[in-house]
Formats: structure tokens, C-alpha cells, sequence
């Protein structure tokens, strides 16, 4: 009979040791993850959509940097009011 001394029997205990370790740092990561992102706000076709952004806001933001011409703002103006 072979005695596994005090830690049990085989290795039931490192493996789960090693796969709470494994998750403990896989939620490290994906939290700052989380965390860059929230601070940065989301990016949408290279344009900038944090919080409180919304079509309009977009709109007159790619207007202002001459992406846009001022027919098709005044198009899509009238299409995001309706």
C-alpha cells in the first residue's frame, strides 16, 4: 500500500489549486480589461460613442471635422429627427 503522505491521496489538490490560481487570474485580466475599455469609452468605426453620445452627437462631430459635407448632414439630420 503506498502511502501519499499528509496532503491525500494523488493529486487532487494541486489540480484543483491550479485551476482556482488559473481563474483567479483569468478575472484579474478580463476586470482591468474592463476597466481600460470603460475609461476609454467604446470605439464604432473609429469614431468615439461613450457615454452620453448618441447619432446626432455623432453626426454633428463628423460634420465638425469635415468628414461629412453639409448635404448629407442635413440629410441625415432629417432622417435621425423623424
Amino acid at each position: 500500500m503506498m502511502n501519499y503522505g499528509y496532503y491525500g491521496h494523488g493529486y487532487g489538490w494541486e489540480l484543483s489549486g491550479m485551476i482556482g490560481t488559473v481563474l483567479f487570474w483569468a478575472l484579474v485580466v478580463a476586470g482591468i480589461v474592463w476597466l481600460v475599455r470603460a475609461s476609454r469609452g467604446h470605439h464604432y468605426d473609429g469614431h468615439h460613442c461613450g457615454r452620453g453620445s448618441n447619432a446626432i452627437d455623432i453626426l454633428k462631430e463628423r460634420y465638425a471635422k469635415g468628414e461629412i459635407g453639409k448635404e448629407e448632414y442635413d440629410s441625415k439630420l432629417a432622417d435621425l429627427s423623424k
